[in-house]
């Protein structure tokens, strides 16, 4: 197997990951990561709010579930190894109202079915006690979530990678794809480039990638963007370290929240807003291409139709920083809209099947000759290596 060559598309955190797990198993690969941008995680990677998450919210026995909890300890081993600076400082999910128990209730038995040390349903007294300024009648304690730059996490798996037989080609777009029975040539803008194997971790360009191998793929990634506000610094008291709301178990997003960051920040954010362009960070960032692709897709349209007054809500957040601000006051009744400034903002790529479910577990599709990863939104981050080790065993069988 030493002289088998491997090419990734893609060098987001699960890309890279990947990598290190492929020459963990075998230094001796001939590696090839191929990335469109100029240097790593320049999007969903970069553009997060740096949470490693314990798992609580993912139904046992799941993608999400079980990666989350397995590169939950993969990635403070290898942050501890690296240097690399993180914080378990704890969360809380705060219930506001009675409705809002019962969900509260499922969450922690979540919590305890797929392993998580600690979690502890409280009261609103010994809510008060970790977050002083939240109001809430209930809440979960789950002592084993964390922060981190996940931006420095992605930059120490480039420099491991570069370590061994791997090269790095910036600045190329993939065009098409071409398997054969011998191998596979990936062809570029630039040149093309041929290996034993393929895999795929191309985030919001994911689905245009895997259609190049399996034109009949039943999902298509629809943009979500999530903007955010930073607290200013004579506030930040406000928020001592992570506060969620009891999260719509409709959607596949966690409402608006409070995240105090590695370098001290604080945020609050995101909301879910569609995006008209895959890779547009602004209110008016705006893609003919994408926004015909989710205007066309039956999927979408079918949960455009169902959740119509959902999304109206959220845009109408975008463009109103007193309604962002509302949102935000029902867990911190103190925050004004004077205590905020603007912040930055991500794009979640998030995969939609023609039925209109919007899908709720990492998704895979592979054959002989490559993998392709189609749905990793949150939390891949903090699963990672886990997903990486899954494909690299899968693929290193195959090889």
């Amino acid at each position: 197997m030493a002289d088998k060559h491997i090419t990734i598309v893609g060098a987001g955190i699960v890309g890279l990951a990947t990598a290190v797990k492929l020459l963990e198993k075998n230094p001796n690969l001939k590696l090839t990561i191929i990335e469109k941008e100029k240097d790593v995680a320049a999007h969903q990677t970069g553009h997060n709010s740096g949470v490693i998450h314990s798992g609580i919210y993912y139904k046992p026995g799941s993608l999400k579930a079980v990666n989350c909890r397995r590169g939950y300890k993969m990635l403070l081993d290898f942050c501890d190894e690296h240097g690399i600076k993180y914080d378990i400082c704890g969360k809380v999910i705060v219930a506001t109202d009675e409705h809002e128990k019962d969900y509260l209730n499922v969450l922690y038995e979540r919590g305890i079915q797929n392993g998580i040390d600690g979690i502890k349903i409280i009261s609103e007294e010994e809510l008060k006690e970790i977050e002083p300024h939240v109001s809430g009648i209930a809440g979960i304690h789950i002592p084993e979530t964390g922060i981190i730059d996940y931006k420095q996490v992605a930059d120490k798996f480039r420099e491991t990678i570069e370590k061994h037989n791997a090269e790095f080609f910036f600045g190329e777009n993939v065009s098409n794809i071409k398997l054969n029975s011998t191998g596979v040539e990936v062809i570029t803008d630039k040149t093309t480039h041929t290996s034993d194997y393929l895999i795929t971790c191309a985030g919001l360009q994911s689905d245009r990638i895997a259609k190049m191998t399996h034109p009949d793929l039943d999902l298509r990634i629809i943009p979500f963007r999530g903007e955010y506000y930073k607290i200013k610094e004579e506030k930040r008291y406000l928020v001592k370290n992570l506060i969620y709301p009891v999260p719509d178990p409709a959607f596949p997003f966690l409402g608006v929240h409070f995240t105090r960051m590695i370098d001290g920040e604080r945020e609050a954010g995101p909301n879910a807003v569609f995006s008209f362009k895959r890779e547009g960070y602004t209110k008016f960032s705006f893609n003919v291409k994408d926004t015909c692709e989710s205007f066309t897709w039956p999927g979408f349209l079918k949960v455009a139709a169902k959740y119509w007054k959902t999304g109206l809500g959220e845009f109408y957040r975008s463009y109103s920083k007193s309604a962002f601000v509302k949102a935000l006051r029902r867990l911190i009744p103190e925050i004004t809209s004077d205590d905020l400034e603007p912040g930055g903002a991500g794009i979640r790529a998030q995969a939609c099947d023609k039925t209109g479910g919007l899908l709720d577990d990492f998704a895979i599709v592979e054959n002989e000759r490559v993998t392709h990863v189609c749905n990793a939104p949150s939390p891949a981050a903090t699963a990672a290596l886990s997903i990486g080790e899954h494909i690299a065993v899968s693929v290193l069988k195959k090889i």
